[in-house]
């Protein structure tokens, strides 16, 4: 589940004009730009510690994580990160939006798809597994998030699959999508791979077959004249 215990993320308002130079100026002070919203209530533009949403976002639970939001002037208030933006080059945080989350209301989240175990097919046969599927999209109670979903593998053999119906089901999570759809799946090595690696082989052979004749041409001209 997604209850990994944080200390509360203290956000203070923004005010003025919230534009690139605005933003910049929160970023060298040491914070980052965020908004707030949900729970009907209005959005608030405000600076968080870009640290501790790191710490929140490296955590076993993730982006799933609910903790507690305090923001100067208002009561707290449990949230969660669902979106922020990352500098290209270095990573660092730019902008986050959190959420405020009402605990006794359903809600969508998308949940990490974890692999155990070697398929057999791999194993003995010299197979692929293939991990088609690497989040599913829940719906549950803001408690019941789960942090990631373990589907053991180790019994696949080649072509055999693993689809959104065979995850580990429970009566507090509902999967959202087709349950027909394709988490992860064994396939042979396909011998398309060695009949291209023949034919790449074969074309500077063609190509030598070319130059002859490509050759003889200003021959044929000349006895024109």
């Amino acid at each position: 589940m997604a209850t990994t215990t944080f200390d509360a993320v203290v956000a203070t308002p923004r005010t003025g004009k919230f534009n690139k130079n605005h933003a910049r100026r929160v970023r060298v002070a040491g914070k980052i730009p965020a908004v707030v919203y949900g729970a009907g209530q209005d959005a608030v533009a405000v600076t968080v510690d870009p640290k501790v949403i790191t710490k929140i976002l490296h955590s076993d639970s993730g982006h799933n994580t609910i903790f507690d939001l305090n923001v100067e002037g208002a009561a707290v208030v449990k949230a969660m990160i669902v979106d922020w933006q990352n500098e290209p080059i270095k990573g660092h945080l730019l902008h986050i939006d959190l959420k405020r989350i009402a605990m006794d209301k359903m809600m969508r989240v998308s949940v990490p798809i974890q692999l155990i175990g070697v398929p057999t097919g791999v194993k003995n046969h010299g197979g692929i597994l293939e991990h088609v599927l690497r989040e599913v999209e829940v719906e549950c109670l803001p408690n019941d998030i789960p942090s990631h979903l373990d589907v053991d593998v180790s019994n696949l053999e080649i072509n055999g699959a693993i689809h959104v119906a065979d995850l580990p089901h429970s009566g507090s999570i509902k999967f959202l999508g087709e349950e027909g759809a394709t988490v992860a799946h064994v396939t042979a090595v396909k011998e398309e791979v060695v009949a291209e690696g023949a034919a790449a082989a074969a074309e500077p052979e063609v190509a030598k077959k070319g130059k002859p004749e490509a050759a003889a041409a200003p021959e044929a001209g000349a006895k024109k004249k």
